[in-house]
């Protein structure tokens, strides 16, 4: 169906190079020929079919089902919207009550390293007792949970298999454009492998999730299951970490946001290094629409890292190290860069006077949203 408009697209641009080239001046009988319907152009620059990508990344994508044992809490829990309604459904109750677990969760992730480290969502694994892998040959390993980071949800299991598994490695997502095509794989309502296509909608969408948001927009379907497995480009690379959809019906309605790799791939190292994410934190609260550059403080955190530093309400926070300050967002995000204990350069202007201002960032709370 895609490759309609492209074509059309293509003929279009082909009659008018035509026209362009058709002599000037009255037409004489024998210049009927040059008014024949032009030939078709052959689309190249598109995918005539995904086929061989799927087949080169799909192994590496893995389906995870999550369980808790089954006490008095777990067994009043719902169906999770990945299986519900599904021809799975009543097979996953029988399943997890010969078990003694409940099924609460099922969801996608993908292999980065042949060692079996596997990259997925906060939100499928972070209730579980148990996960469970399974391949795309239907192979089911255990996992353990290596590390996640409830901001940004991301989180890093990893399994246990004799032999080495195929595995996907990360795209550069700054490459990305709007109108790129995009594949995103999954298992969407526990259907097991599946994939999907369309392109890049946008780009740094925010839609209220943390104050580290900036999606990129797809528009290839993704359902309730495709939680936690990737968005590739045409080389094979993964450029998102499908996350979230907007849909008033519980399925895919053409609009699905992808973490970009420039913000997973790091994430996953350090939680692969250490486990959790340590991030730096200023102590301010701030206030966006300054008429000038900047963002204003307008309360200060007692004790913090900026009352330390002698910053005061009012003034304008201009830059953070290298980074331009133009939000709260940007500051918080600059800010939560920085190794805790290391010591920032704060640009501000107070009144009318610039300064910069030296600052020994302090460990963001664990328990802080924004």
């Amino acid at each position: 169906m895609a490759s309609r408009p492209f074509f059309l697209a293509a003929s279009t641009l082909a009659a008018s190079a035509l026209a362009v080239a058709l002599p000037a001046g009255p037409a004489r009988a024998d210049d009927t020929a040059l008014f024949a319907p032009p030939v078709p152009a052959i689309v190249t620059s598109g995918p005539l079919t995904f086929a061989p990508l799927v087949r080169k990344v799909v192994p590496a994508v893995v389906n995870i089902a999550v369980t808790q044992d089954a006490d008095d809490r777990a067994k009043r829990q719902p169906v999770p919207p990945g299986v519900k309604g599904t021809p799975f459904e009543h097979r996953f109750r029988d399943r997890m009550r010969s078990r003694g677990e409940e099924m609460i969760g099922a969801g996608s992730g993908f292999i980065i390293d042949p060692g079996g480290v596997i990259v997925t969502n906060t939100h499928v694994v972070g209730e579980a007792d148990r996960i469970t892998v399974s391949l795309s040959d239907g192979t089911e390993y255990p996992a353990r949970l290596v590390g996640s980071d409830d901001l940004t949800d991301i989180a890093v299991i990893s399994i246990q298999a004799p032999n080495p598994l195929p595995y996907v490695t990360w795209g550069d997502s700054r490459q990305v454009n709007v109108g790129d095509w995009i594949m995103a794989a999954g298992n969407p309502f526990g259907l097991g492998s599946s994939v999907t296509a369309g392109i890049v909608s946008a780009r740094g969408r925010d839609i209220g999730a943390s104050p580290f948001d900036d999606f990129l927009q797809l528009d290839a379907p993704i359902n309730p299951g495709n939680s936690g497995g990737p968005s590739f480009n045409l080389g094979g690379q993964v450029v998102a970490l499908n996350t979230a959809i907007v849909s008033p019906t519980g399925g895919s309605v053409g609009i699905g946001f992808g973490i970009p790799s420039e913000i997973v791939a790091p994430i996953v190292a350090e939680l692969r290094r250490s486990g959790h994410i340590d991030r730096g934190w200023l102590g301010v609260t701030l206030a966006d629409g300054d008429r000038h550059a900047g963002v204003r403080i307008t309360d200060i955190d007692r004790g913090g890292p900026a009352e330390k530093a002698k910053l005061r309400t009012g003034d304008i926070v201009l830059t953070v190290g290298e980074e331009p300050v133009d939000s709260a967002r940007t500051l918080i995000r600059a800010v939560a860069a920085e190794h805790p204990g290391s010591t920032v350069q704060v640009h501000i202007r107070r009144r009318a006077t610039e300064m910069t201002v030296p600052v020994i960032v302090g460990h963001r709370p664990a328990d802080m949203d924004d």
